[in-house]
C-alpha cells in the first residue's frame, strides 16, 4: 500500500500537499507540526568544526537543520524504533526517500548499502553476546538488532531497533575527537561501521569459547553411567546461532567494500581510508564465522558418530552376555527333557559334573571375549 500511496504522490500532484521533499507521499508530512515532538529521537545536536554547539538540551530536528543552514556544519540525529508517524515528519524535513524510510521504520533488513540521490541509506546489523551460566539445547547466545544510517552532506540521521546497539558512548567519544568529527558525516558513518563491526569481532571471541567448550565435552569420555550423544541439543542450538551471526556478517562485505573503494561525493577521501581497515576487520570476523559452521559440522559428526561407536559397545557387550547364558541354557535344556534313558542320568556325580562344565565353558567365554574386548 505503501508504493501505491507513492505512486499517487507523483500521478496526481494536485491531490497532494505542500512538503519539504518530493519525495514524501500524500498526507504523510503536516508543516506546522514540529517533526521532532517525537520520543522516538534520543538525541539531536549540530556539530561545526567538530564541536558540538551548546544548545541549552537536545534540539528538535527542525532546529537543528535551521542552524546548520545558517551556520554551516551537520545535525546528527539519533532515533529508537521510530513509528511511521513519528517518523514522517523527520523524512519530509530531510527529504529521505520513502523506500529508505520505510525499511527504517519496519526494521527486518539485510546488511546493505543504497544511494537515493544525495543521501546514502545504510543497514548495519548489530550482535549482542548473550551471557548464559551453561549452554543448553534452548540457550539464546546472540541477539541481534539494526541500525540504519541516513548520510546527506550536513546531516546524519541513525535509526536502532532493539534492546542494543546504544550509540551514546561512541557519540561521546567522537566529541571527544573534534579532528576526526570535523570531517563531517562521513567521519560519523565511519565510526558506526568500526562500532558494529568492533562489535562483532567481541561476539566472535565469546562464541568461540562455546564452541570450545562444546569440543571438550564431545571429545571427553563420558562420565560413569552416562552416555554418548548427549550433547547433540547443544551442538544444534550453537550452530543455529551461529547461522544467525553469519546472516549479520556475511552481507556487509560488500557495502563496505564499496564504501572502501569507490569514489563517493558523500564520503571525505581521507575517511574512505579508514573504511578499508574496517573492512580488513570485517573479513576476519568472516573467515571465523565460516570457520565456527564448518568446525561445528565436524564436531556435531564426530559426536554423532561417537554415539554410534557407544550403540555398537553395547550391542556388543549385549551379545557377549548372551552367548554367555547360552551355554547353561542348552545344557538345562538338553538335561530338561524328562527322557527315561538318557546319560549320567543316575550317576551319583552326574549333577556336580554338570554345574562344573557350565561354569568353566562360561568362564572361558567370558575371558575369551574380555581379552578381545568386548567385555
Amino acid at each position: 500500500m505503501s508504493m501505491i500511496r507513492d505512486l499517487r504522490a507523483v500521478v496526481r500532484p494536485s491531490l497532494r500537499k505542500r512538503s519539504a521533499s518530493p519525495y514524501q507521499p500524500y498526507n504523510a508530512y503536516d508543516p506546522t507540526r514540529d517533526p521532532s515532538a517525537s520520543t522516538a529521537v534520543v538525541d539531536c545536536a549540530v556539530y561545526r568544526d567538530g564541536l558540538r554547539m551548546e544548545s541549552g538540551g537536545c534540539l528538535t530536528p527542525r532546529e537543528a537543520m535551521r542552524r546548520v543552514r545558517e551556520g554551516g556544519g551537520f545535525a546528527w540525529i539519533g532515533l529508537h524504533e521510530p513509528t511511521e508517524a513519528e517518523f514522517a515528519g523527520i523524512a519530509a524535513e530531510f527529504g529521505l526517500h520513502p523506500l529508505a524510510v520505510e525499511d527504517a521504520v519496519h526494521a527486518h533488513q539485510r546488511p546493505k548499502l543504497e544511494r537515493y540521490d544525495d543521501t546514502l541509506f545504510t543497514v548495519f546489523k548489530t550482535i549482542h553476546y548473550v551471557e548464559h551460566a551453561e549452554l543448553t539445547a534452548t540457550s539464546e547466545v546472540v541477539e541481534t538488532g539494526e541500525l540504519m544510517c541516513f548520510t546527506g552532506r550536513d546531516f546524519v540521521i541513525t535509526v536502532r531497533h532493539g534492546g542494543q546497539g546504544s550509540l551514546r558512548n561512541l557519540r561521546h567519544r567522537l566529541e571527544a575527537d573534534p579532528e576526526l568529527l570535523a570531517k563531517g558525516p562521513s567521519a560519523v558513518l565511519h565510526a558506526i561501521a568500526d562500532h558494529v563491526v568492533d562489535g562483532y569481532i567481541a561476539v566472535a571471541d565469546a562464541v568461540e569459547i562455546d564452541i570450545d567448550q562444546i569440543e571438550i565435552d564431545v571429545f571427553s569420555p563420558p562420565a560413569k553411567g552416562g552416555t554418548r550423544g548427549t550433547d547433540t541439543g547443544r551442538i544444534y542450538q550453537l550452530k543455529r546461532e551461529v547461522l544467525e551471526f553469519k546472516r549479520a556478517v556475511t552481507p556487509l562485505a560488500r557495502p563496505l567494500q564499496l564504501l572502501s573503494e569507490r569514489p563517493m561525493r558523500l564520503v571525505d577521501p581521507d575517511i574512505q581510508k579508514y573504511f578499508r581497515d574496517v573492512a580488513d576487520h570485517l573479513a576476519r570476523v568472516q573467515e571465523q564465522v565460516v570457520g565456527f559452521d564448518e568446525l561445528l559440522n565436524s564436531i556435531l559428526q564426530a559426536n554423532l558418530a561417537q554415539a554410534t561407536v557407544t550403540q555398537n559397545e553395547d550391542m556388543r557387550k549385549i551379545t557377549s552376555w548372551a552367548a554367555i547364558i547360552a551355554v547353561p541354557t542348552a545344557v538345562c535344556g538338553v538335561y530338561g527333557m524328562n527322557f527315561e534313558h538318557m546319560p549320567e542320568l543316575q550317576w551319583k556325580y552326574g549333577y556336580p559334573m554338570v554345574l562344573t562344565a557350565i561354569i568353566g565353558t562360561c568362564f572361558m567365554i567370558h575371558r575369551t571375549l574380555k581379552r578381545n574386548g568386548w567385555l
